[in-house]
């Protein structure tokens, strides 16, 4: 299996530029969202909640388990893409602890780098109180909540985001200065980054 790249999902496709464009637009919608989630965001505070502290467990990957900036955008679309479609309960506050451990090891392992869950957890104090003793997720918990994951996803894990997109964009200015063709592209990679919360 080929390395999953986040700016050119579809690597493996032999095909020209232009087909791969229409390639990107045709799957984009297999990849996002459900389109009420927008709708219940705007709507229900528990949703908000939820994918605030999502969000803000996703990053603390990058500092204590070492992820690359791409391993969590894929991680909250995952989380995104899962809690749109699936009903949270409400009233057990680590369901969202497991479903952001759950999403990290799949985008990890779509990244093909090491993610170690046991150690996260223990640097992030991610803990579960049952009967005043903590207790971390078991890896049985977690590869669970990663097929629940995988299942909701429909197994489409090679997901078309915005950076899939940046190549073509960058490619319609013509521009003749690598570092300026460069300094574009990262720029545009930060500002997706940005919008992400």
């Amino acid at each position: 299996m080929d390395k999953f790249d986040l700016e050119d999902p579809l690597t493996s496709l032999d095909v020209h530029q232009s087909d791969t464009i229409s390639a990107l637009f045709s799957s984009e919608s297999d990849h996002m969202p459900s389109y009420n989630y927008f709708q219940c965001l705007k709507t229900s505070d528990f949703y908000v909640s939820f994918r605030q502290e999502a969000i803000s467990l996703i990053l603390q990957a990058q500092y204590s388990s070492n992820l690359d900036p791409y391993t969590q955008y894929l991680a909250v679309n995952y989380m995104d893409r899962f809690i749109s479609w699936q009903e949270i309960p409400q009233g057990n506050p680590w369901i969202v602890r497991l479903l952001v451990i759950a999403c990290i090891s799949l985008a990890a392992k779509m990244k093909e780098i090491h993610f170690s869950f046991s150690d996260f957890q223990k640097t992030n104090n991610i803990k579960v109180k049952q009967r005043d003793e903590g207790f971390m997720f078991d890896p049985p918990a977690i590869q669970r909540m990663e097929l629940l994951v995988l299942d909701a996803l429909n197994w489409r894990m090679r997901s078309i985001t915005p950076f899939s997109f940046i190549t073509f964009f960058v490619s319609l200015f013509q521009l003749k200065d690598p570092p300026l063709t460069q300094a574009l592209k990262d720029r545009a990679t930060n500002i997706i980054f940005q919008a992400r919360n």
